[in-house]
């Protein structure tokens, strides 16, 4: 029988009651991503009166229960009855979407806010949440519960501060998990204190039995930001180039700095936004850069050593560079808010650039002759890279599959339902071609050490014996040549021992991965393999445990004589058969697997770079601050 569909079955969400329900739509995920996001929300609007020179000092702390609370000293959200609402404008930011000051021009100039949804979307995804005003020597309060006002806003007291205070609950009905992690907000707190110098940011953390508080304030602004990225790194030249300029009412800033390594680390920023996916301003940069040490080149005793002229890739090796704009009517493409669309931007950089830099550069010859340097040695090993693609295709033509030798490929054609096994050494390998589902599964064995590219230049790496079967294996490509639509298998795995020498494959692996194949991790490619430590038997009964907690509870719900449990600790995958393998470690229904994703991408730069760098001193510094921390670690 057909339903009746009629205009009964139209369905009107009232108030917040359409973030409850679908909350994804507003926040991207429920997960740990959705959970600090409500923290990024509140912020943003401190932040956003930050930029209009209202408020110095923004305070996070995490109470006990992982209840939030977000105070600053701005304004403070006004509190008189709105004309047409006839509500508290006080409710009504906190319980109406799309409400707010930052849609008028006049109350701000330049607004951020990751995407725009408004604290009203973090009152309806939490418990409870209260909201405290200090205005015009007043004190208002206001309280709701999962986004409903339980009583009408009222004024509390006098005071002789001003600004907000947000406390709030997240509701555990919606999210996975609702306790916050120190090291995360920590980290994107910093990022804004970098972009907005002179603010105070401070973070504590009130749920440990000693709290702590880290306080974040930066009077250089990207000129430090850029010397912390670079902390652990040797520079070309001791200070960063810098400069801050307006045009067109949109403020540009600029800190870059050039160091030793043969990688290119660049953040940009959009009123506060970390544009990932980049855009007009990114394009802007890029452009005024590349055209600069151009002309510079063809002037210095550089140019005649070079057949060709520089590529953008050529004058970036090297580089840090922190780019942040201040737009009063950003266009962004997509809901994420992670690429710049306005025209106009790209002209207003990239002439703003060229300016400051060549007057720098003007006024400092030496360091413009390293950088011309430093980016023709980098033409000279893009030249070799392509010449050795060049030559690894001609071979792939001649071959009949041109895909490496010692790979066991799948049956399955589609990328999606397709997975490869990278695994340590040829045991293992022959164990997992034995033990595989031969129609999703390939298996790719590698051998001997493994190149760290975190110090090679990439003509270097397309030639490695070792790392060109896994370019080859996954076909997209690496570098400037990525092209992840070519990908011939959704799930890249490496599987290696559970010991030092496996974490230090893993390690080199997720260093290519990072440095010349970053969308695998942006996209969520990538997997570790979970093998088991021990192989428990119990009255003939075989058992895995994965660590040596579940080891123990094994162990404890028998309730056997131990001295009657034959207990096997794996030294390698190796010891296992083909059967073990799969039972364990490959059959989708059973295994576990680890997928990495890359949340903070100015962490991941700094902890590549400390431990896979030439340099080390930070290495050590990093170990000896880390030891007490390490769980698992043979000897």
């Amino acid at each position: 029988m057909e339903a009746n569909y009629s205009a009964n079955s139209i369905q009107v969400l009232k108030g917040l009651e359409a973030v409850r329900k679908r909350p994804g739509m507003y926040i991207g995920t429920t997960g740990l991503d959705g959970l600090h996001h409500l923290v990024y929300e509140v912020v943003d609007n401190a932040i956003d009166e930050a930029f209009a020179g209202h408020c110095t000092t923004i305070d996070v702390v995490l109470e006990k229960n992982d209840i939030v609370r977000v105070v600053d000293n701005g304004r403070g959200i006004p509190v008189d009855l709105h004309p047409e609402e006839k509500v508290s404008a006080l409710e009504l930011v906190m319980t109406k979407l799309h409400a707010g000051g930052k849609f008028d021009k006049n109350s701000y100039k330049v607004s951020g806010g990751l995407h725009g949804v408004g604290v009203s979307v973090v009152n309806a995804l939490s418990t409870w949440c209260e909201v405290t005003v200090h205005q015009k020597g007043k004190t208002y309060f206001q309280r709701y519960k999962t986004g409903i006002a339980e009583a009408e806003v009222r004024e509390n007291g006098t005071t002789n501060v001003r600004g907000t205070v947000v406390r709030f609950a997240a509701d555990p009905t919606i999210f996975e998990s609702t306790v916050y992690s120190f090291d995360v907000l920590a980290n994107r707190l910093r990022e804004l204190a970098f972009l907005n110098k002179g603010l105070v940011i401070t973070l504590s953390d009130e749920r440990l039995s000693t709290p702590k508080m880290h306080e974040f304030k930066f009077e250089g602004g990207l000129r430090e930001f850029v010397e912390y990225l670079n902390k652990n790194k040797l520079v070309l030249h001791k200070d960063p180039i810098y400069f801050c300029a307006t045009r067109d009412e949109v403020e540009v800033e600029v800190g870059i700095q050039y160091n030793d390594t043969f990688n290119e680390s660049m953040f940009c920023f959009v009123n506060g936004i970390n544009t990932r996916e980049g855009g007009t301003h990114l394009v802007g940069f890029k452009s005024a850069l590349t055209r600069i040490l151009n002309e510079y080149l063809k002037k210095s005793k550089f140019g005649k050593k070079l057949d060709d002229t520089l590529s953008g890739d050529d004058v970036r090796e090297g580089l840090t560079a922190v780019l942040s704009v201040k737009v009063p009517n950003p266009q962004f493409e997509g809901q994420t808010k992670t690429k710049l669309g306005n025209t106009e931007v790209k002209g207003i950089v990239d002439t703003l650039c060229n300016d400051q830099f060549t007057l720098f550069f003007e006024t400092h010859p030496e360091v413009i002759d390293k950088l011309i340097e430093k980016s023709v040695l980098a033409a000279k090993a893009r030249i070799a890279a392509r010449q050795a693609r060049d030559l690894t295709r001609r071979k792939s033509a001649l071959e009949s599959s041109g895909l490496p030798g010692k790979l066991a490929d799948c049956s399955e054609k589609d990328p999606s339902k397709c997975e490869i096994y990278i695994v340590e050494g040829d045991s293992a390998g022959g164990s997992a071609k034995g033990g595989r589902d031969r129609t999703i599964q390939a298996i790719l064995p590698l051998w001997g050490k493994m190149m760290n590219v975190e110090k090679t230049r990439i003509d270097k790496v397309i030639g490695n014996d070792k790392l060109n079967p896994i370019i080859q294996s996954l076909g997209c490509g690496i570098g400037v040549d990525f092209d992840l639509s070519k990908l011939r298998y959704h799930k890249v795995i490496i599987m290696a021992d559970a010991d030092v020498d496996g974490s230090h494959i893993r390690t080199l692996l997720l260093t290519f991965f990072y440095r010349y194949m970053t969308e695998l991790l942006l996209k969520g490619h990538v997997y570790l393999a979970m093998p088991p430590l021990y192989k428990i038997v119990i009255d003939k009964k075989i058992q895995y445990a994965y660590d040596d907690t579940e080891k123990d509870r094994i162990m404890k719900e028998s309730g056997k004589d131990p001295e009657k449990v034959q207990i096997q600790r794996y030294k390698g995958l190796g010891e296992m058969n083909p059967e073990q393998l799969w039972d364990t470690t490959m059959d989708p229904q059973r295994r576990n697997i680890m997928r990495i994703h890359m949340d903070d991408a100015v962490e991941a730069e700094s902890v590549f770079t400390t431990l896979m760098g030439e340099q080390v001193e930070p290495r050590r510094q990093f170990i000896e601050e880390n030891a007490l921390s390490v769980s698992n670690l043979d000897v």
